[in-house]
């Protein structure tokens, strides 16, 4: 058995999980970082309430670099170089082991979801940025050598991105790229149905989709070309690592197949050269939603 910490924005989620994948107990605690030594000491007396005989590590993801034990830098947990799995033990006798939180949902995808059986798997998660994790033969490719692909440059003098270069593929993938392409399609637009759809809470990742779903023109063509920015990168990173699967996660992951995953698979198709080497890498829906970072944490020691 092992135990995940998943490393949310407010809450600290862990969750005991047997070899099969399965989380058999979880516990969670409010997010409150009050320094290295405090934030160590939280984590093993969480791990603590999951504790039992057989448990073989702590897994832990957080949005972050992280290089063994070492978290490198965080951006919401303001830690720099901090030797977190040596402060962990101090408080408990385990190794903790340390992935960021695409990696993690790599791992728990792969064991448990839609990259079960594969050998090279890749998920791409669209939320505020674009991550991406990858697993290649059977390996995470983690810790210092995790993929930042969100940043491969899809567009030569594109929009600035916020890690300063131009054009990254997060710049338009992400949801956070497709909020801002859904308010200038507004401002162009007024009389779309888009201004209905947000009426309520405000322009959100599923709004030009649900304005679409309902055949608003000005809709379809913000979820059109955003299918485009997304196939452009995914094509590239098809084609330089030409996995078995991609698995694509996240809150816009969550939009209706035929306005993202079959136009999406068709425009990689057509835009991919993996496949004339005789393998089609199949895009499937990731499958373990809030899990992944759970299970994926759990299992970084069957991968790393």
């Amino acid at each position: 058995m092992y135990i995940g910490i998943d490393v949310g924005g407010t809450n600290l989620k862990a969750g005991l999980v047997d070899e099969a994948g399965t989380i058999l107990a979880t516990e969670r605690v409010p997010l409150d970082f009050q320094g290295p030594e405090a934030f160590a000491k939280t984590l093993a007396e969480l791990a603590g309430k999951l504790l039992r005989d057989g448990v073989k590590w702590v897994g832990m993801g957080l949005p972050g670099a992280v290089n063994g034990g070492d978290v490198l830098f965080t951006t919401n947990i303001p830690m720099e170089n901090v030797p977190l799995g040596k402060l962990f033990r101090q408080h408990l006798d385990l190794p903790l082991l340390l992935g960021n939180d695409a990696d993690c949902a790599a791992a728990g995808e792969f064991f448990g979801g839609a990259g079960k059986g594969s050998q090279d798997f890749a998920i791409v998660t669209l939320g505020t940025g674009v991550g991406v994790g990858l697993i290649l033969n059977g390996r995470l490719r983690g810790g210092m050598t995790s993929s930042e692909a969100g940043h491969m440059v899809i567009s030569q003098d594109g929009e600035r991105c916020n890690c300063g270069r131009r054009g990254c593929w997060e710049r338009y993938a992400s949801a956070t790229g497709l909020i801002q392409q859904t308010k200038r399609a507004m401002e162009a637009h007024p009389e779309s149905a888009l201004h209905r759809f947000s009426a309520r809470g405000g322009v959100e990742g599923r709004t030009a989709f649900q304005a679409a779903e309902a055949g608003d023109e000005t809709a379809l063509a913000v979820c059109r070309q955003y299918v485009d920015y997304l196939a452009s990168g995914l094509a590239n990173l098809v084609n330089a690592l030409r996995p078995e699967v991609v698995a694509i996660g996240g809150g816009v992951s969550a939009a209706p197949e035929r306005l993202l995953l079959e136009p999406l698979r068709e425009a990689v198709e057509r835009e991919s050269f993996s496949r004339h080497g005789g393998r089609n890498t199949k895009i499937l829906p990731a499958e373990l939603g809030n899990d992944a970072g759970i299970i994926g944490a759990a299992m970084l020691g069957r991968v790393l």
